[in-house]
């Protein structure tokens, strides 16, 4: 079982929770900002319930690119409502760095 490397130090920008994933408006929220809400998260909790992800499961699947390395994980995300809905959770090791930080998440679809 892969963790996600530097899982416990992995970085949430607060603007791409702000500005991004509860963002309704952003052209490229996809309905991420109506879950996530609908889940009783607010910018605070889910950072860090986000910052957690990686720390309680495992990494999915993993690739290289000349960016850096990516990493994917899929489980429970721990929300303030209880129901903990499956997302997925992307995060990068960029080339130049040693700390994971998050890409995206969204939820997961069966």
């Amino acid at each position: 079982m892969t963790r996600l490397p530097g899982a416990d130090k992995a970085l949430v920008d607060p603007r791409k929770i702000s500005a991004y994933l509860l963002e309704a408006t952003h052209p490229q929220n996809g309905g991420k900002a109506r879950f996530f809400l609908e889940h009783g998260f607010d910018a605070e909790t889910l950072a860090a319930s986000l910052a957690g992800h990686p720390v309680r499961h495992p990494v999915a699947s993993q690739q290289t690119s000349p960016h850096g390395r990516k990493f994917v994980v899929i489980c429970a995300l721990a929300s303030p409502d209880g129901r903990d809905p499956c997302i997925t959770s992307v995060w990068i090791i960029d080339a130049d760095a040693e700390q994971p930080r998050l890409v995206t998440a969204y939820p997961r679809v069966a």
